[in-house]
């Protein structure tokens, strides 16, 4: 029989029980639990208390790994519990049925060897039960029953039993032995001794379990719903396959990876992209069919398998002079590109692999690049392709997008390619000027590896992944001006110039392809319709002003409306006849927008005419300048850009160094204000050719003799006055030549470049070749005498502040 004895303070009994050191659990009184005790400690422990009254002592141990614990590894307060049932198993264990009876302490290790002996002190349990308390138990009850309901493990049956108990302390440890918290605050728990605190210390952890797992259901709801959904749509489609099965339809999936594997059979792809298009349908077989990534493969594959490769080309047509007539049947003119694609043609007649050459067309709108490389490629017998390039900023519209983003595809190049059907096309970059750059990359410099014939043999897309032999395809691109193209891409592209067209030129495309084609647009026939070439040079000239003939078309298409409606005024059989004095007098095209010769009909003092170019062809530039007296203002006009009012200051430089020679005072500048102006002053305008013009008005102004009002000029002009080369001079040729210019000077260095421009056009215009200022003040000036005299001056007498002109010879 166990002692039992008075401990010293009286509290209550002190019994020498055996102690079982528990790992993992912690027993509470009214709980009924099965052990498994496998130490040889515990073992004994449980022998010695069934040789007794089957009372031992539960506790826990802090560290559930520890083997062998020491007094310090056990918890102080327990539980004195009964042994119900005890079990040898055959693998030596002993399973033991237990029930917790009544808190109790530790008070004393009794020395023992084989086991733990403890002298324990019952714990008395203070059980008030007041209205707080009674809301505790029934607040907790419901706490405890939300808590079943979330969590399954513990069954139903257990709510009766809660329910039905009425004491405090009875009730925690009912409901404490059924929650599944830590060690340490199920241990915290049995140690309140308190009833009511110990409920407010369940209640507050069965709600924070409650949260948790109410987050648990809301997880696992919506999972099992995605479940739920994913084999609905599988069920829903194997009814349906089961179903088209039934009917003799085919199985779709099986249906595409067929038609997926004769098309690889029946192309003929490089090794690298044969063995890329077997594996993705090898990967696409083992996915389901409503997976978003079988969408991506399915896509992928058929881009491979619609891209044309290696032996998908046309052939050429070798038949220079069958390419030559269709060349000159779409266009007038444009002999440099013409000549280059006949080039190009011979060397491939000669040898059996050539690079495709990158050309570009350079020259103002609607003088015929888009339409020319159409026509190349008709002349060629090849198929034909045009990607606009203007506005686009993203460097993924060249080169594709990575597979990874949803809507991927390739760039336009590949894109381009697979639309013409095979890898020989003729591929136009419309508008390459026109590119754009922000913060998704830069066009332009994706286009240098597509663009460059040495390494256009492996271009490779971001989508496509694989290398695509671009060597084959004739790149043209077209552009209005070179500045805006970056100079490592027109380093890769063959640079041609498309001029503007002269009248002769035009009123031949009007003849030949405009008015032939906009009387079959109308309904019009021949006979219907009669315009005279006076009528459409008077068209071009008080109509139009453009280098190219867009505008031209439309202003014939405005008489074709103009006739259709006569026509069915007064019957098919009426014929309309347009020649000038009609145009002018029944308004067809209405007041004419432009004067025909923008030269002045008088010379005048102080104004010069310049040459100027434009991305629309050359203009006419008259430069204004008025003297007047003042002391010294120099002021310029007309929104004119930082490199030609540099120019004006040279030119006035120029002026004051040959003031002697010019018969004004040394210090003339000083005592006038000059003031230069360019109309028109709302157009912006640039450049350093004007340098001769302007410095022509300047001395006009001042010595009071009039320039040749039929005389036009360009040239750029230096301190010492020597006249520097320029561009666009077939352009501005061409202007002077429509403005009835009769004569232009232009600088020696420029004489190479008279070589393009139609001798029809050199006819008209005298031509006259300077190397410095003094021949251009000659030639322009209208005066009896020599403009500059050549009058001997001695040396100044130098002082301090003094200004000595530089007198240049």
């Amino acid at each position: 029989m166990p002692m039992f004895f008075k401990n010293e303070e009286g509290k209550g009994q002190i019994e020498t029980l055996p102690l079982l050191p528990l790992r993992d659990v912690v027993i509470f009184p009214y709980m009924v639990a099965p052990l498994f005790v496998g130490r040889e400690k515990s073992i004994r422990a449980l022998e010695e208390a069934m040789k007794k009254n089957k009372e031992i002592f539960l506790v826990a141990q802090r560290d559930a790994k520890t083997n062998d614990p020491s007094e310090k590894d056990i918890y102080e307060i327990g539980t004195i519990g009964t042994i119900v049932q005890m079990l040898r198993l055959p693998d030596g264990t002993v399973k033991v049925l237990v029930e917790g009876k009544k808190r109790a302490r530790i008070h004393n290790y009794v020395p023992q060897k084989s086991y733990f002996l403890v002298e324990v002190e019952e714990v008395p349990e203070p059980d008030e039960l007041g209205v707080e308390t009674e809301a505790l138990i029934r607040t907790l009850i419901t706490s405890f029953e939300n808590y079943v309901k979330l969590n399954k493990k513990i069954p139903s049956e257990v709510l009766v039993t809660v329910s039905s108990i009425e004491e405090a302390g009875r009730l925690s440890d009912t409901i404490s032995s059924h929650l599944g918290f830590k060690l340490e605050d199920k241990q915290e728990i049995l140690e309140t001794l308190d009833s009511a605190e110990r409920l407010e210390k369940i209640y507050e952890k069965i709600q924070a379990e409650v949260e948790i797992l109410q987050i648990e259901k809301k997880i696992r709801s919506r999972v099992k719903k995605q479940m739920e959904k994913a084999q609905k749509e599988y069920y829903l489609t194997e009814q349906m396959r089961a179903i088209q099965k039934e009917l003799g339809e085919k199985d779709d999936l099986k249906s595409e990876l067929q038609e997926f594997e004769e098309k690889l059979k029946q192309k003929n792809l490089p090794e690298e992209a044969e063995e890329k298009v077997k594996k993705e349908i090898k990967k696409l077989k083992q996915m389901s069919p409503m997976s978003a990534e079988a969408t991506v493969v399915r896509n992928y594959i058929d881009w491979l398998l619609a891209i044309p490769w290696t032996d998908e080309m046309t052939d050429d047509r070798i038949d220079i002079d069958e390419a030559h007539k269709i060349l000159d049947e779409d266009h007038f003119g444009l002999e440099k590109p013409k000549e280059r694609i006949l080039e190009y043609l011979a060397v491939q007649a000669l040898t059996s692999k050539i690079k495709g050459p990158i050309l570009c067309f350079v020259g103002p709108p609607g003088v015929g690049k888009t339409s020319l490389a159409k026509s190349i490629a008709r002349s060629m017998g090849r198929k034909f392709v045009r990607v606009s390039l203007g506005g686009v900023r993203d460097e993924a519209e060249i080169r594709g997008h990575r597979r990874t983003y949803i809507g991927a595809m390739p760039g336009k190049i590949i894109q381009g390619i697979k639309k013409a059907g095979t890898t020989n096309p003729v591929f136009l970059l419309d508008e390459i000027d026109k590119l754009g750059m922000d913060f998704r990359g830069d066009p332009a410099s994706a286009l240098l590896e597509a663009l460059d014939p040495e390494q256009n043999n492996a271009f490779n897309d971001h989508y496509v992944e694989l290398d695509y032999d671009l060597s084959n395809v004739l790149f043209i691109t077209t552009a209005n001006v070179l500045h805006t193209i970056p100079w490592a891409l027109q380093d890769r592209m063959e640079i041609i110039r498309i001029s503007g067209y002269t009248e002769d030129e035009k009123l031949e495309i009007a003849k030949k392809f405009l008015i032939p084609k906009q009387k079959d647009s109308h309904g019009l026939k021949d006979e219907n319709l009669k315009l005279s070439d006076n009528a459409v040079l008077e068209v071009i000239r008080r109509y139009t002003r453009e280098a190219g003939v867009r505008t031209l078309e439309r202003e014939i298409a405005t008489l074709c409306r103009k006739a259709a409606r006569d026509i069915v005024k007064k019957g098919a059989g009426h014929t309309v006849k347009i020649s000038p004095s009609v145009l002018q007098k029944q308004s067809y095209l209405g007041i004419p927008k432009f004067k025909y010769g923008e030269i002045e009909e008088k010379d005048h003092i102080g104004m010069s005419t310049g040459l100027a170019w434009t991305e629309v062809g050359g203009e006419l530039l008259t430069i204004e300048v008025s003297v007047v007296p003042g002391k010294g203002n120099f002021t310029v006009t007309g929104k004119l850009g930082e490199v030609m009012q540099e120019s004006t200051q040279a030119a006035m430089s120029y002026v004051r160094s040959r003031a002697d020679k010019l018969g004004l005072e040394r210090n003339f500048h000083q005592k006038v204000d000059v003031h230069i102006h360019v109309p028109e002053g709302a157009t912006p305008k640039d450049g350093p050719s004007a340098g001769i013009a302007i410095s022509t008005a300047i001395v006009s102004a001042l010595i009071r003799k009039p320039v040749k009002h039929d005389l036009a000029m360009t040239g750029e002009i230096t301190l010492r006055g020597r006249v520097l080369p320029i561009g666009g001079l077939k352009e501005k040729i061409l202007a002077a030549h429509r403005g009835k210019v009769k004569t232009v000077i232009i600088p020696q260095e420029n004489e190479k470049d008279l070589k393009e421009i139609r001798d029809n056009i050199l006819k008209d215009i005298d031509v006259i070749l300077v190397e410095h200022m003094d021949d251009v003040l000659e030639a322009a000036i209208i005066s009896e005498d020599p403009v500059l005299q050549d009058i001997v001056i001695p040396p100044p007498t130098m002082t301090m502040g003094d200004e000595v002109g530089a007198n240049v010879n």
